[in-house]
């Protein structure tokens, strides 16, 4: 049901928003930090123009989230902006637009919150599995669900996942403003590491509200790893029980299901970046803090190289 209406929302968005509206200070600032640059940033006016007045305090903002001065004096210029009527006219209409984000926003909340209570009955009652060693690998669990984007949403192989020691699943959104700051950080990671660490992949768990969202992120911040299949999402909730409650989330997994390393630790948010420091500990030989600190849990062949699979056990 959550996914049905995510989906009816996501397109009357994207419908919404296929005139392309003019663009406003705040959102040439938020561009620029999810990976714009300024020159892709003056072709978009050129299209979309300008509505907005850019006073002192927008201009320090959008220079201190990297804004060239080519663009400043763009946008100071006037040549990118709209005649006053036209200006009065798409205030208005983006003044409606904030409304109904606002409307459907509240309507996708709510949906949510019964969504999620009903996992809570589903899980209390049994009903959703969980992963972890006993039920199943994480490669058996996204068998014929994964997806990357290629010019477009294209479905992988299979075996995509069979060799791989480490698997960080990421939780994150497009609506999510601390998700596209750190999605950039993330695909720089993943391009500089798993070329050298062929055991190690990262699976985007998707929270967007629609399909068309979902690929639009991937699309649009150049995320090189896999996906889960938009549509098979609702069968893997087991993969968010160690997730916590808020995004972007990073869960590291061993290819069995078995918990390496979380943005939560005792219900308190550690971030993502903290996975990333774990994760590079155990490349480099060591064991990350939650291990060293936890008895009897498996450390898997080959994510220390060479080594031979070991128990961790800590002083008692």
């Amino acid at each position: 049901m959550r996914r049905w209406l995510y989906l009816v929302v996501g397109l009357f968005v994207f419908s919404t928003e296929a005139g392309q509206l003019p663009l406003t200070a705040s959102e040439i600032s938020l561009m620029l930090r999810t990976g714009y640059s300024s020159n892709s940033l003056i072709k978009e006016l050129a299209g979309r123009r300008f509505v907005d007045v850019l006073d002192e305090a927008k201009e320090t903002t959008l220079v201190n989230a990297g804004a060239s001065p080519e663009l400043i004096a763009a946008l100071k210029s006037g040549a990118y902006s709209l005649s006053a009527d036209k200006t009065a006219a798409v205030l208005k209409q983006m003044a409606a637009l904030g409304q109904s984000r606002a409307d459907e926003a509240e309507l996708a909340r709510k949906s949510e919150a019964r969504y999620q209570a009903q996992i809570a009955r589903e899980r209390s009652a049994g009903q959703v599995p969980q992963v972890n060693a006993t039920t199943g690998a994480i490669p058996d669990l996204l068998k014929n669900d994964l997806v990357q984007y290629r010019n477009g949403i294209v479905h992988i192989d299979d075996g995509a996942l069979a060799n791989k020691k480490l698997i960080a699943v990421y939780f994150s959104a497009h609506w999510c403003g601390p998700c596209r700051k750190f999605t950039p950080q993330l695909v720089e990671y993943y391009n500089r590491v798993a070329p050298q660490h062929p055991e190690f992949e990262i699976v985007f768990y998707s929270e967007d509200r629609s399909a068309a969202d979902f690929e639009t992120y991937m699309r649009d911040t150049n995320m090189p790893w896999l996906a889960i299949d938009f549509p098979k999402l609702k069968g893997k909730q087991g993969l968010t029980k160690e997730a916590g409650p808020g995004i972007p989330s990073l869960v590291l997994f061993d290819s069995s299901g078995n918990l390496i390393s979380s943005s939560y630790a005792d219900s308190k948010y550690r971030g993502p970046q903290q996975v990333l420091a774990d994760i590079d500990a155990i490349f480099a030989g060591k064991l990350p803090g939650r291990l060293a600190a936890t008895p009897d849990v498996l450390v898997i062949d080959s994510i220390f190289a060479g080594k031979p699979p070991a128990r961790v056990a800590a002083a008692r």
